[in-house]
């Protein structure tokens, strides 16, 4: 199937995928935080049916930082969050951007395995950094608790 990357053109754009965003992140407070302040790409298929969502915050020092990956779940286990992260990937390689990072709690297991095998490595870790979500989050019986960080540099 045919998929292409769009990029939201305005914050009212962006709100509409706000649904879409609460997949991979519980708290929508986090969400508007970092909405405003990145870049939103949508993945469609041949119908115009969005199947995917991407936040990238590019930073001045050559990093871009992805902040939230979400496909829909009937869309998931195809290759879609693949094609998404390496789509847009590209776009800041071509902008000069050679450093890409991604955070994920440390109970993502799923996520943890997923960036791993495009090739990113652990890097941090940001200790506590869920204990200042409204609500505890559990994945997989484990309570998340600290941001592992993950990065990829190009060479």
């Amino acid at each position: 199937m045919n998929y292409r990357l769009l990029q939201a053109k305005d914050e009212q754009e962006k709100q509409r995928f706000v649904p879409l965003l609460l997949l991979a992140d519980e708290s929508e407070e986090m969400i508007r935080k970092y909405l405003g302040k990145g870049d939103l790409y949508y993945l469609v298929d041949a119908s115009s049916e969005t199947v995917g969502v991407i936040v990238m915050l590019a930073w001045n020092d050559g990093t871009v930082e992805m902040k939230n990956v979400a496909i829909t779940p009937e869309h998931r286990g195809k290759g879609l969050g693949k094609l998404l992260v390496t789509k847009a990937m590209q776009i800041y390689r071509e902008k000069g951007f050679k450093r890409f990072i991604v955070g994920t709690a440390n109970s993502s297991i799923g996520n943890l395995a997923f960036y791993q095998k495009l090739g990113f490595r652990m890097f941090a870790i940001r200790k506590d950094f869920f204990l200042d979500y409204p609500s505890e989050i559990w994945e997989n019986g484990i309570r998340a608790m600290d941001m592992i960080m993950l990065e990829k540099v190009e060479t």
